[in-house]
């Protein structure tokens, strides 16, 4: 059956790419999030295990062709792999359940260690399922066409990349949407079984709907793999040439040609073509260890930056859409104005020279990421180090005071209700505080943890001078652009708290609640009780990623009097001081990327475009190995230092591939091709004259 000129079953196969995409991105876009603050692990191991994650996903494709070629053909294998697929979704949604450990309800996983080991068992699987499928879907739609439908062909693979997109485009969209909900049974937290839930969800309606179009599709047999011929016909070059090692063996012209005692003409020169063009795809891994790093460092990158679009706030998962977004956009400018206006200029751009301005592109985009991140860092508050200590003062009391830090370390002089910065000093050197205020002073002596920060709270009551020491457990920013905040009870009755939906409970009299985590970038009601009567007052607005303690001072009129004291400023870059970055990196991918991928198909022979196919998922595996090496190796502990030592290390790469785009010669292996059947035609032939020659010979005799 068939419908517009098309036949029906590739409309099942396109929805099921949808949807496999779609639950592919939406799992990874929320990944390196939930590594960082539901596995609690650090930047560095996140980022190591992510692209672990994705080199897996691009190493398994030669699996997945194996099998499909060789063994169970392309449906079977899709339909096999896509129920493992879905496994592993579902583990990844069930590993992100906060109350399967939470047994004291603490609101945090009692044993972390199970949920690391789902996770991995989910990742595995995934890997192992997307990575199967990948090279099988767009050949199995390939197949379905007859041979007279070139041009169906030819913009099936157009709709099938453009669903490729929007499924992409889409769950970028919503599953960071889905994980900034707060869900659970005993305890609030980020969404995380919901975000990894959605994408098990479609895989599975992927996986049926391909089913269902089951009697429709047109399923090649296996022909045996074009691979396997290839890499022994390689071996037994390299084994034959060994052999033959020794000066009184005339020398060969091409290495391959110690193959021909055993394989024909037609394979070895055609196995010379490929092993050309992945001689030239040796330095390209390098781009995709730079491209990758979006859904990694660019995301974190982005946890320490402000999210506050007007009328929207974007999370810092969802800027990872401007990637899927400009490639619509700028695929059909490239094509439509960009290259015509190149030609137009006698600018002869092969797809080599394209390659190698997508690769520079991509070393500027780390520049620019480079740029924005010392921004950033410029904003970060400074934690102290293991030996140190950090002292704020926040002065609670109606007269003047002064604190020395001795032994004559430092000295501060603050009016009523004014406070510090965090002052830094070695815990060892700090011995006591000498405080005034008034008439009276104290000398009050330190017991201080080195690697903590401090807040003392000093108030000249009717008995003498009482210092306040709270304990501030906290030493880096708070998660995903969120605000800690506190309250201080500077009343001389015992007082009870509420923001917005959050409690902090009865406080006494000069005592602190512990720090609360809520969502960024909004303002709150502030709610106390005092004596019976309720007073309130609208918060500041508090922006993303800050820390404030909040003192209550009085109430006028049912109106609270509050005294806000920054801890941890709030985020002050803008999210979209990014979209430079990603313009760079998107501009590079497609002119690296798409003319890549037609450039490999235009110098494969007709049988081995599954060869380079697998060779340029192979290019992806390897670069985020490289990331993984490269963040080991170079112990830089700065971010922006590592960007620019990317975007060098792809510069180098770029140019030392831009010299051997130089010396690389087309072929066009429908001419190869042609002129081999030619050949074959006249051996035929002369054989076949030889035959009868001695056909002759023998009937005479």
């Amino acid at each position: 059956p068939s419908c517009f000129g098309y036949p029906l079953s590739i409309f099942f196969i396109v929805i099921n790419e949808f949807c496999e995409r779609f639950s592919y991105y939406g799992m990874r876009a929320v990944l390196v999030l939930y590594f960082k603050y539901f596995l609690q692990w650090s930047d560095n191991l996140s980022t190591a295990i992510y692209h672990t994650f994705v080199a897996l996903c691009y190493l398994t494709p030669i699996l997945g062709a194996l099998i499909a070629d060789s063994w169970l053909g392309k449906f079977k294998t899709i339909v096999y792999l896509s129920i493992v697929y879905t496994i592993g979704q579902a583990v990844m949604s069930v590993s992100s359940i906060n109350d399967l450990t939470d047994h004291n309800h603490d609101g945090s996983p009692d044993n972390v260690s199970v949920h690391i080991a789902l996770s991995v068992i989910g990742l595995i699987l995934i890997a192992l399922g997307t990575g199967g499928i990948k090279p099988c879907v767009s050949a199995f739609g390939g197949d379905q066409f007859e041979d007279d439908q070139e041009k169906q062909r030819s913009r099936f693979f157009s709709i099938f990349y453009l669903s490729i997109n929007a499924g992409s485009l889409l769950s970028t969209i919503i599953t960071p949407i889905l994980r900034a909900q707060e869900c659970g049974i005993h305890s609030k937290q980020r969404c995380y079984p919901l975000a990894f839930g959605v994408p098990a969800a479609l895989m599975a309606v992927s996986l049926i709907v391909f089913i269902i179009g089951s009697k429709m599709y047109k399923k090649v047999r296996p022909q045996g793999n074009i691979m396997i011929e290839v890499f022994k016909c390689i071996g037994f070059a390299i084994k034959n040439r060994f052999r033959h090692r020794s000066k009184e063996f005339p020398k060969r012209e091409h290495w391959l040609d110690w193959a021909s005692e055993k394989y024909d003409k037609r394979l070895i020169v055609q196995t010379k073509m490929v092993l050309k063009v992945l001689f030239l795809y040796i330095p390209l891994p390098m781009f995709w260890a730079l491209f990758d790093q979006q859904g990694s460092r660019w995301t974190l990158q982005a946890t320490n930056m402000d999210g506050n679009f007007g009328a929207i706030q974007i999370q810092p998962d969802q800027m990872q859409t401007v990637n899927p977004i400009l490639i619509i956009i700028m695929v059909p400018v490239v094509d439509a104005v960009i290259y015509p206006l190149i030609k137009k200029c006698k600018i002869n751009f092969t797809p080599l020279r394209k390659m190698t301005v997508g690769m520079l592109l991509a070393s500027l985009a780390f520049v620019a990421a480079a740029l924005v991140q010392v921004q950033v860092d410029k904003t970060l508050p400074v934690f102290p180090a293991a030996g140190q200590s950090q002292i704020k003062v926040i002065n609670l009391g109606t007269d003047r005071a002064t604190v020395q830090f001795e032994p004559q370390l430092k000295t501060v002089n603050l009016t009523s209700m004014d406070y510090t910065d965090y002052m830094t000093f070695e815990t060892s050197q700090l011995q006591s505080l000498n405080i005034i205020s008034g008439n009276e002073s104290k000398m009050e002596s330190t017991n201080l943890s080195g690697g903590q920060r401090y807040t003392i709270g000093i108030k000249n009551t009717e008995t003498g001078i009482v210092p306040v020491w709270l304990y501030d457990n906290v030493t880096s920013k708070p998660e995903e652009g969120s605000n800690l905040i506190r309250f201080i009870n500077n009343l001389p009755y015992t007082i009870n708290v509420t923001m917005g939906e959050t409690s902090f409970g009865s406080l006494m009299t000069l005592s602190a609640s512990n720090y609360s985590l809520l969502a960024g970038g909004r303002k709150d009601n502030i709610m106390a009780i005092i004596n019976s009567n309720v007073c309130s007052v609208t918060s500041n607005k508090f922006g993303f990623g800050s820390a404030y303690t909040i003192v209550i001072n009085g109430c006028t009129g049912n109106k609270l009097d509050v005294i806000y004291s920054e801890d941890i400023p709030p985020n002050t870059v803008h999210m979209a001081w990014q979209i430079p970055q990603y313009f760079l990196l998107t501009c590079g991918e497609v002119v690296f990327s798409v003319t890549g991928l037609e450039f490999s198909y235009s110098q494969a022979p007709s049988n081995m475009k599954a060869v380079l196919q697998a060779g340029w998922l192979l290019t992806v595996a390897v670069g985020n190995i490289i990331v993984l090496i490269v963040a080991g190796a170079s112990k830089l502990s700065e971010p922006w230092a590592e960007y620019v030592l990317f975007a060098a290390l792809l510069l180098a790469v770029c140019i030392i591939f831009a010299v051997m785009a130089y010396f690389y010669t087309y072929t066009d292996p429908n001419e190869v091709e042609a002129q081999l059947d030619e050949e074959e035609k006249k051996q035929g032939k002369k054989n076949q004259d030889a035959y009868e020659k001695e056909g002759e010979t023998v009937s005479r005799m």
